[in-house]
This record gives C-alpha cells, sequence and structure tokens, in this order.
C-alpha cells in the first residue's frame, strides 16, 4: 500500500510535522509495509518552511538579520532539496521570522516605526545562497511599511524632499518624495519570486493593511488614520517612480502592505499558501502514484472547502485518483458535503468525550490512536470485500 500523508498543523498542539509523524505512527501500527511518504501542508503563516524543508529533505540556514525594531538577531530560512535535479537550489522564507509580531514585547508593539527591513535581508540571503526561486510566507507580521523596509535591504532608496533617507516604519512614507532603485538588487531581476498569501486585502481603505490589521500590531484609531494615509501616499509614488499600480490588487495588504512592496520592486506572484506548498513539493505527482492521501485539521466543516489545506489536499487528491481520509478535532459537515469535497471518510481525534484543553495535551496520542482506528477498519472492509478462496 502507497499512502500520503499531507496533514496541517492542529494549531495550539501540533505542527505539520509534528501531525504527520503521529499519523505515520498510526498507520505503522496496522500495516508496518506500506510504503509512506511524508508531505506535511501549511498556508504561508508560521511553519511553512518546516513543513516545505520536511517534505522535500531541505536544509536550514540561519543568518543574522534585524527585527522590526532594528536590533540583531538570527533567524531562520529552509533550502529545499532540490540540487540534485539539476536546478538552481529553491529557499523557503518565513517574514514572521525577521518581521514578525512575536518577536516584540507588548509595550513595543507600534506599526509606525517597526520595519520589514529583516526580510529583506533573508531575500538577500537567499540569493548569497545561489536560490533563483524564492518561496515567501508573509503571515505575522510586526509591520505596516507596504515592504519598504525589504525594499531598503535589497539597495533601493527612500527620500524625503530634502533627498535625505526616511526613518523607518509606516509613518514615514508619509514624507517619501522619491525612490531610487539604482542600486537595487540585480539579482531580484532574475528570481522567481512567489508570496504564499490567503489574505485578499487591498493596501488602503476600510479593508486595507491599516485598518484591518493595524489594530493587532498595536495601533490606535488614530495611528490606523495615520497609517493608511501614508501607505496611500506611497502607492502614489510606487505607481509614478516604479510604474507600479499595485494598491487595488487583492493581497497588497497583506502583512501591513509587504504584499504590495513584493509585487512592486520583485514582481512577485501572489498565490494561495496551500496551492503553493503543494505545489513546491510535488503533491500531485505523489497522489497519483499512491493508493491513499491522509489528511488533518483542527476542525472539519464546509468552510473547509474556501482555501484551507484540507479542502486543497482533498480536491487535488480525487482529481489525482487518490482515496482520502480527513482526521479531525471535530466534524460539522455531512457525508455528501464531505464526499463533494473530495473527502470519502473522516475521522474524529477524540476517542471518548474531552475537554478542549485536555484533547490538546493528548494531541500527539490521539492523532496515531485515530489513525490506527481508520486503518484496522480499512482491514476489515478489505477482509469484508475480498473474495474469500475456495
Amino acid at each position: 500500500m502507497r499512502i500520503v500523508v499531507a496533514p496541517q498543523a492542529l494549531k495550539g498542539s501540533l505542527d505539520a510535522v509534528a501531525v504527520a509523524g503521529a499519523i505515520h505512527d498510526g498507520i505503522r501500527r496496522v500495516v508496518p509495509d506500506a510504503e509512506v511518504r511524508l508531505i506535511p501542508v501549511a498556508d504561508g503563516g508560521e511553519g511553512t518552511v518546516r513543513a516545505l524543508v520536511t517534505a522535500s529533505a531541505g536544509r536550514y540556514r540561519t543568518v543574522e538579520v534585524h527585527d522590526p525594531l532594528g536590533r540583531p538577531i538570527h533567524a531562520t530560512f529552509g533550502i529545499l532539496g532540490t540540487e540534485g535535479a539539476g536546478s538552481a537550489p529553491v529557499a523557503v522564507i518565513e517574514m514572521a521570522a525577521a518581521s514578525g509580531l512575536p518577536l516584540l514585547a507588548a509595550q513595543e508593539r507600534d506599526p509606525r516605526h517597526t520595519s520589514t527591513f529583516g526580510t529583506g535581508e533573508l531575500i538577500r540571503a537567499a540569493l548569497d545562497a545561489g536560490c533563483e526561486h524564492i518561496v515567501i510566507g508573509i503571515g505575522g507580521s510586526a509591520t505596516n511599511d507596504g515592504g519598504a523596509g525589504m525594499a531598503q535591504a535589497l539597495g533601493a532608496r527612500f527620500l524625503d524632499e530634502h533627498g535625505a533617507p526616511l526613518a523607518p516604519g509606516g509613518a514615514a512614507l508619509a514624507r517619501l518624495a522619491q525612490i531610487d532603485i539604482s542600486r537595487l538588487d540585480p539579482r531580484i531581476h532574475t528570481t522567481r519570486m512567489q508570496i504564499a498569501c490567503d489574505v485578499t486585502n487591498v493596501l488602503c481603505g476600510p479593508a486595507g493593511a491599516s485598518a484591518v490589521y493595524g489594530p493587532q500590531k498595536g495601533a490606535t484609531p488614530e495611528m490606523v488614520r495615520e497609517l493608511d494615509d501614508a501607505l496611500a501616499h506611497y502607492a502614489q509614488i510606487l505607481r509614478r517612480d516604479l510604474g507600479a499600480d499595485v494598491a487595488e490588487i487583492p493581497g497588497s495588504g497583506a502583512a501591513g502592505g509587504l504584499g504590495a512592496g513584493l509585487l512592486a520592486f520583485t514582481h512577485a506572484d501572489l498565490i494561495p499558501g496551500a496551492k503553493l506548498v503543494l505545489d513546491t513539493v510535488g503533491f500531485d505527482e505523489a497522489a497519483r502514484s499512491s493508493d491513499l492521501v491522509i489528511t488533518a485539521e483542527g476542525w472539519l466543516d464546509r468552510q473547509t472547502a474556501y482555501g484551507k489545506a484540507v479542502g486543497t489536499v482533498a480536491t487535488r487528491a480525487r482529481a489525482a485518483g487518490a482515496h482520502v481520509i480527513a482526521l479531525a478535532g471535530g466534524i460539522d459537515a455531512s457525508s455528501e458535503e464531505l464526499a463533494a469535497l473530495g473527502i470519502d471518510a473522516a475521522i474524529p481525534l477524540p476517542d471518548r468525550p474531552l475537554a478542549l484543553d485536555e484533547s490538546m495535551a493528548r494531541a500527539t496520542e490521539l492523532v496515531t490512536r485515530a489513525t490506527e482506528r481508520a486503518f484496522r477498519l480499512l482491514r476489515v472492509g478489505a477482509d469484508i470485500f475480498t473474495p474469500r478462496q475456495p
């Protein structure tokens, strides 16, 4: 039996790699000789680097960069295990590793001053490593600078009316008079850049970066208005100096406008996170050569069809001709709804009534046991439906 294990994280309990390992343990208890490939899935947020490095047998690289307030820190990115195929290495970066909200104490969170400079340093480190294809997950940012800091780290200059460089942060963009890209790293123009992003917010306005995400980064209502005006002005200068009209592109407001900055300075492609991850690790080919795909998530319902990683896994597995079993902490969907999504069977993780905190504490055990139950049922079914030998 050939099996692909492609779960997403159980948030608050296990990341996708740990879930995949627990499923693998459950399979081994029942079908020890099964051929199993682990493809943990992420959506561009936390865990994307680990999922892709694990799925591709890649490696990690740690470099010194600057955090959102300009302090030196060490951040890790991944290089996928693809060098043997005769192509240049592929890097995978989580912007949150250098510019993420968890890097700041609560009293330090002020998106008027935080910068994506460290994310640009990670991109530069990937270029220095010889990567010609970079995947960037942009969830969890502490910033609202439209990716200006990222571009500065790659050589762009942001100048005020006197020709002086702007200070870091989103508020300073209100004083932007000129963008100079004469020193922008030329490798950017020959590098394939892909943004893993499930956010469709535009750059400015009521559905923009500042209004929707600014408050969780420490912005007061007054700051939100200041930052939104600054990004609107920034968008005008991007259009005038770079010919980049990006403000209304869905996803341009992701990560405090980093989506807009990547679109403008690197000509990146914005791609739904789960799709990008599955494409990068060759999921469709793996599913076509398998008998069964097992996936998992915390809560399985009709919303799973709308961009969630498990929905993407199931739909693509069915298209590849594989059967799908989904494990879930909770299930709120009919068998017809699950079948329409591509899921043949759904198995709840709890083995008895459990409080949420106990379920989370026992997550590894519950995943392994649920997998074991599923495979024992499969074995019974195989015995029932296989004609007996005379």
